[in-house]
C-alpha cells in the first residue's frame, strides 16, 4: 500500500471533504499563477506596491512556480511535495505582506489560511499525512 493511498481508515465523508478542500487550493493556485504569467496590469502594480519591481518577468517567473506548486499538489503521487514547496512560497508572500505592513487578517494572514485548507485537504484523504501530523486524543 502506497503511503499516500486513500486508506480504508478514513470515511467517505473525510475523503470527500479532504477532494474538496484540494481542489479549491488547486483552482485558486491555477487562477493566481494563470494572471500572473499574463501579467495582467493588477498583478505588477500591486507587486511595484509590495516593495517588487513592477517588472513583468518577475511576474512570470512567479506565475510559473505558482503553476508548478499547483501541478505537484494535484498530482496524488507528488502532493506532499507539492504542499512543502506550496507552504514555502505562501511563507515568502507572508513575509512580504509583513514587511510592507499588509492588513493581518485580510492580508497578512492570507497565507495562513491557505496552508491549512491545502494541508487539511491532505490531511483529510491520506492515511500517511495523518501519521506524519498526529493530533493526540485524550490527555497523557
Amino acid at each position: 500500500m502506497s503511503y499516500l493511498t486513500e486508506s480504508p481508515s478514513s470515511s467517505r465523508v473525510q475523503r470527500v471533504a479532504g477532494t474538496i478542500l484540494s481542489g479549491l487550493i488547486v483552482a485558486f493556485l491555477v487562477f493566481d499563477g494563470v494572471i500572473k504569467l499574463v501579467p495582467l496590469p493588477v498583478v505588477t502594480e500591486t507587486m511595484a506596491v509590495l516593495g517588487y519591481s513592477g517588472d513583468p518577468a518577475l511576474a512570470r517567473l512567479l506565475g510559473v512556480i505558482t503553476l508548478g506548486c499547483a501541478v505537484l499538489y494535484a498530482i496524488p503521487q507528488t502532493s506532499v511535495l507539492g504542499a512543502i514547496l506550496l507552504t514555502g512560497l505562501l511563507g515568502g508572500a507572508m513575509a512580504t505582506h509583513l514587511r510592507v505592513g499588509s492588513p493581518m487578517f485580510s492580508h497578512l494572514l492570507f497565507g495562513l489560511y491557505l496552508g491549512v485548507i491545502a494541508w487539511g485537504g491532505l490531511y483529510l484523504r491520506y492515511e500517511g499525512v495523518r501519521r506524519m501530523i498526529p493530533f493526540m486524543r485524550g490527555s497523557c
